[in-house]
């Protein structure tokens, strides 16, 4: 089968014919075997890119795997073979996951119990580019801060794939949503969205922008932080935040850590989240579980939608990552599989 390879570690964004790439395309992998009675295997269709594939082919994610390894965490596709105890699938259904590993190949096993069948009127493009980004975002709004209407949502880095996931997940939660973002294009899309308030970094300051927002409606303050950026953003995020607030820590896209003064949190009652989706999977899977199919039927009714800012063949991979590290991403980068144009996305 096809499979993309990582090698060695290093920058993701060289072209995978130079030999400096970490990463290859091999066309000669073996298609993974049924590993249990309730295992299932999938011919993926689509496979979605995340800030954590690009830092662990750099080498610097929190989870390091042994060389080599298949990049790829979320992904969808059609079940080409199923165990002899499976009774959730059959073959030809169409279904989405997400795995630790391997989703960036033309085959994937899983147990049964990962997969999610994909509802009638959620394209599987739009299924693959769902898992991680929204269930990041679900269970980090809804399940950790539990956002309410009439709360003030403040989502940074908010064109990104979490953040688009944010800022729609809150409309649905009902809140005031205030999105950062940088540059005419992702402004307009925001805007499009219909948050309430968009701070452009391009060309004005996170604080006086939201305080004159605030005053405006007559608003306190913010009352969660949406924070997949860190750095310097996050300090002055800080300043913005009620009584109370829940902060959540998402990741860190400018490459630095900010520090959340304790001694400021005890004072304001903070509630600092640290937000680890992957380690659910482990700790508390029944959460991923319900989240992902409240996601699923919320995208077949048409509550939210998934925006696909890139799609590419998996001899484009580098193109992938690069249009992540350049900050060209509105929404989510996709690798497709097989024919793409039977899988573009109605947007």
């Amino acid at each position: 089968m096809e499979a993309l390879v990582c090698r060695k570690l290093g920058d993701p964004t060289v072209s995978i014919h130079d030999e400096k790439s970490p990463i290859v395309l091999s066309k000669t992998e073996p298609i993974p075997q049924l590993n249990s009675s309730t295992a299932v295997r999938v011919r993926v269709k689509a496979t979605s890119l995340n800030y954590a594939n690009y830092l662990q082919i750099l080498g610097k994610y929190q989870e390091k795997p042994p060389l080599p390894f298949v990049p790829g965490s979320d992904y969808s596709g059609t079940v080409d073979a199923v165990g002899p105890n499976v009774s959730n699938f059959k073959v030809g259904d169409t279904v989405c996951g997400f795995a630790a590993l391997g989703s960036f190949a033309q085959f994937i096993v899983a147990d049964q119990s990962e997969l999610f069948p994909v509802p009638k009127g959620c394209d599987l493009l739009a299924a693959a580019a769902l898992p991680v980004a929204f269930g990041t975002s679900h269970v980090a709004l809804v399940h950790r801060a539990q956002l309410s209407s009439g709360q003030v949502l403040l989502v940074l880095g908010a064109a990104g794939g979490v953040g688009v996931a944010a800022v729609q997940i809150g409309k649905v939660c009902g809140a005031t949503i205030i999105a950062v973002a940088r540059g005419a294009e992702k402004i307009k899309f925001l805007k499009s969205l219909g948050v309430d308030h968009v701070v452009d970094l391009s060309n004005e300051s996170v604080i006086p922008s939201v305080k004159e927002f605030l005053k405006a409606r007559k608003l306190k303050g913010v009352d969660v932080l949406y924070d997949p950026v860190g750095g310097k953003l996050t300090k002055e995020s800080l300043k913005l935040l009620n009584w109370g607030a829940q902060i959540l820590v998402i990741g860190f896209a400018s490459g630095e850590i900010p520090v959340i003064p304790a001694n400021i949190a005890l004072v304001k009652n903070w509630t600092v989240h640290g937000l680890y989706w992957g380690s659910y999977k482990i700790h508390r899977p029944h959460v991923l579980e319900d989240s992902l199919r409240e996601l699923l039927l919320w995208a077949a009714k048409g509550l939210i939608t998934i925006h696909i800012s890139h799609t590419y063949s998996p001899s484009e991979a580098n193109l992938a990552f690069s249009a992540i590290e350049d900050r060209k991403v509105i929404g989510k980068v996709m690798i497709a599989f097989d024919d793409m144009k039977s899988i573009r996305p109605r947007l």
